[in-house]
């Protein structure tokens, strides 16, 4: 049998109904194991990427071809390259903390509170930010931090939360 392999398995496009039960159904059939993977709608378009372990004699150019023959992916850019890293996480890639800050949209949040999370050694592990549904002028905007505090997370949450004041934000968390 032969080895299997991991690829690096990208693409974006407009959104549509039934978009990731095409893909991870079209990938299940030609034998691939998904490890991490992420989908989020963006604007009207989508992003998909996927770690995935693949049975070691599909050419990887084969599987692009498989995926951009779905109607649902007609108009999107797909991309499908070795995955060169470990497919295991490593131990700072583990969520310790889920952090909200919201706010109207400011030049700079993000650049500010990802330099808060570095004094304190903190792995963001996730990002997403997004305008609140029904949002209107001064719009309302919620950032999300999925991060591994390794050790001083109550200063280091002190911190982001100073941060977020700061900039006229609110700012909650939860333990995992």
């Amino acid at each position: 049998m032969p080895r299997s392999q991991l690829a690096y398995v990208s693409m974006t496009g407009p959104d549509r109904v039934g978009l990731i039960s095409a893909v991870t159904a079209r990938l299940f059939d030609l034998g691939a194991n998904l490890a991490d993977t992420n989908f989020a709608v963006l604007g009207t378009g989508f992003e998909f990427n996927a770690v995935c372990e693949l049975p070691g004699d599909l050419r990887l150019d084969d599987i692009a071809g498989e995926l951009r023959s779905l109607p649902q992916l007609v108009g999107a850019e797909v991309s499908v390259t070795p995955f060169v890293h470990a497919a295991t996480p490593a131990a700072n890639a583990r969520i310790t903390h889920v952090i909200d800050v919201v706010g109207g949209d400011r030049p700079g949040l993000v650049a500010r509170l990802t330099e808060a999370f570095q004094d304190y050694d903190a792995n963001i592990v996730r990002m997403n930010s997004a305008r609140l549904p029904g949002a209107g002028v001064g719009a309302d905007y919620v950032t999300r931090f999925e991060v591994y505090i390794p050790e001083r997370a109550d200063a280091c949450l002190a911190a982001i939360d100073n941060t977020a004041q700061q900039l006229a934000c609110a700012c909650r968390w939860q333990v995992v």
